[in-house]
């Protein structure tokens, strides 16, 4: 009797010992619909790669009024987003990490107008501070983008309004 209730207490400390490891991932379903279809791109990626399933970065959204209208939007950030079989550098590359900026739109649909690899952006003003017109973002991406090789990094920045942009490289 002693020996199963021994097996039995090591068999629980090993689940829990396995949950603790195992990485915390995004809740998506809190979401709208039209945010789920684009964080579903990190699982059909990691399929196409033979990496399993995606698992999320618990903060893989940042939702932000970025427009002004007193809606939400959504930046999606894919650089802390890892496949179950440990691949991860399908979402960052020399260019840095895939982000999608997703607008909400006066009919409650939600529209993506930026879907590139950034190294690194900030919203300006800061998002914490109230405004009235619609925020602008700082980006720096792969030196490619103004001329340039890899680095140094260009700096370009947009105005984020419903309508889709991206950066093109120069000819």
């Amino acid at each position: 009797m002693t020996r199963i209730l021994v097996l039995l207490i090591a068999l629980i400390l090993a689940a829990v010992a396995q949950a603790e490891d195992a990485p915390a991932s995004l809740d998506a379903s809190k979401y709208p619909k039209d945010v789920q279809t684009a964080l579903a791109y990190a699982s059909d990626e990691c399929k196409s790669q033979g990496g399993g399933e995606a698992i999320l970065a618990p903060d893989a959204v940042q939702t932000v009024d970025l427009t002004a209208d007193g809606r939400p939007d959504y930046i999606i950030q894919f650089g802390g987003t890892k496949c179950s079989a440990g691949t991860r550098a399908v979402f960052c590359g020399s260019g840095g990490c895939l982000i999608n900026i997703l607008v909400t739109l006066p009919n409650g649909h939600v529209r993506k107008v930026f879907d590139n690899y950034v190294r690194s952006f900030d919203i300006r003003p800061d998002p914490a501070k109230a405004t009235t017109s619609p925020r602008t973002i700082g980006f720096e991406l792969h030196g490619g983008y103004c001329g340039g090789h890899g680095t140094p990094s260009c700096n370009k920045q947009h105005k984020i309004t419903a309508a889709p942009f991206d950066f093109k490289m120069p000819n």
